[in-house]
């Protein structure tokens, strides 16, 4: 890929490990999280689960010959910057995994997956002695949660301080680096690295955590793979997971799988709606005759994001949409959290209608809403004299013209109040229909 005089290369990881599946772990969780990374991932299947989310109900072990034509296919074609291992069933999986990396000379990260997080043993207790006697050496970083550590260091881990020790005599038997994660130590990792600890601090964050030790080891893969230095790579990783089970959500009856794409996702739709605000804009400024629907207080457009339940996620013009020179101008940046007061209406809207997420006030006058009438555009009001004590007047007033008029109207005016300048608020999709309403409006109104 080229970009200008730049030459970017992307990346590769390897992951080998089992197929869970349900998607929530394994390689499944290893390539999400690859992905949401930039960082291209390779996979060689060990085995095959057959899982849901209430537990692992059998698997098939591929066979090592079969597993090691899956390395030699992928290496002979692609370089591998780091790799990473998951499900290692068998002893005869563990050697042939050992033997391929040490070949290769593999920056290598371990996830010493002994068990799913809904129940099942996914590493027999044969295969855990050759884990630690031909694998851990190879590793530039083993990343075991605490009852993996404990297996691994034969101590029980009842704090950090335990989690310590198990730590260095896990480095003691062959790892480069260890990082005992901290699901079971109120949300701190243990990193053990050239003779010192360094506590990775965190917070348990409340939803699913099927996958999460696999998507953590994927993050300090594909990290390592981009040249970040283990300390740097061990908090990010940290930081991916918390966002990861925070966004999660439940696919079935049993553990929720952490949702390693969620923040990459909520991150493109707050940018979506930023861009649509902007075009919005775009259209009221080539509008000639905008300036006419612009009210003493300003104006101002607000879109919310798909699933909107605060004011933080509506965005809108920081300072408003005012008249200089007889042409609309945007004081300040679109941003979200911008204006509580269109925010309050577009969230009322979207309690009537989900797909209704945009809204925009202009000048209330008599030959607006004739103009809104010969667009075809429904209208519906509220008067402020019928507020009740104690409540907001936005969100009362446009949720009573809703439930009056049966459905969301494209506009809702009142005449307002003492103090409170009459207005039109159009409603839309989205902030550019809303723009093109107000932009036909203010053309209308011309020809009258």
């Amino acid at each position: 890929m080229i970009y200008g005089d730049y030459l970017c290369i992307m990346k590769t990881a390897m992951t080998i490990a089992g197929v869970d599946s349900c998607g929530g772990a394994g390689i499944a969780a290893d390539l999400k999280t690859f992905a949401a990374l930039g960082v291209h991932g390779t996979c060689i299947v060990t085995s095959v689960t057959a899982q849901n989310t209430l537990g692992v109900l059998n698997s098939f072990d591929i066979p090592p010959d079969f597993i090691e034509e899956q390395f030699d296919a992928v290496i002979s074609d692609i370089k591998i910057d780091c790799v990473k291992t998951g499900m290692l069933s068998s002893p005869e999986i563990v050697k042939v995994a050992a033997r391929l990396i040490k070949k290769e000379r593999l920056p290598l990260i371990i996830d010493p997956v002994m068990a799913a997080e809904a129940g099942g043993i996914l590493l027999k207790n044969e295969a855990i002695e050759l884990l630690i006697e031909e694998l851990l050496p190879l590793s530039v970083v083993v990343t075991p949660n605490v009852l993996e550590a404990e297996r691994l260091s034969g101590i029980k881990i009842k704090d950090i301080l335990d989690a310590r020790k198990a730590a260095k005599i896990i480095s003691e038997l062959g790892a480069g680096a260890v990082i005992v994660t901290g699901g079971h130590l109120k949300g701190t990792d243990i990193l053990y690295s050239n003779g010192e600890f360094t506590e990775i601090k965190g917070k348990l964050i409340k939803g699913g955590t099927h996958g999460s030790g696999c998507t953590h080891s994927a993050v300090i893969t594909a990290q390592l793979s981009k040249g970040v230095n283990l300390i740097e790579a061990a908090h990010r990783a940290k930081e991916f997971v918390e966002q990861a089970i925070n966004l999660s959500f439940k696919i079935g009856k049993g553990a929720a799988p952490v949702n390693q794409i969620g923040y990459i996702l909520a991150e493109a739709r707050r940018f979506s709606v930023i861009k649509n605000i902007e075009d919005a804009l775009d259209l009221i400024k080539k509008s000639q005759s905008f300036y006419d629907l612009i009210p003493e207080v300003g104006c101002n457009i607000a879109m919310a994001i798909p699933d909107a339940s605060s004011v933080s996620d509506v965005a809108a013009v920081s300072g408003r949409i005012v008249r200089l020179k007889n042409e609309p101008h945007a004081v300040g940046c679109v941003a979200f959290g911008a204006s509580s007061h269109i925010a309050r209406i577009v969230l009322t809207v979207m309690h009537y209608n989900d797909l209704m997420r945009a809204a925009m006030n202009i000048r209330y006058s008599e030959e607006a809403l004739f103009a809104c009438e010969d667009l075809g555009l429904s209208i519906a009001s509220f008067r402020r004299e019928n507020e009740p004590e104690g409540v907001s007047t936005m969100e009362w007033g446009v949720s009573d013209a809703i439930k009056r008029e049966g459905k969301v109207p494209d506009a809702i005016f009142d005449k307002g109040g003492v103090g409170k300048e009459a207005m039109i608020r159009l409603l839309g999709c989205d902030a550019v229909e809303v723009a093109g309403k107000a932009a036909k409006i203010a053309s209308t109104m011309k020809n009258f």
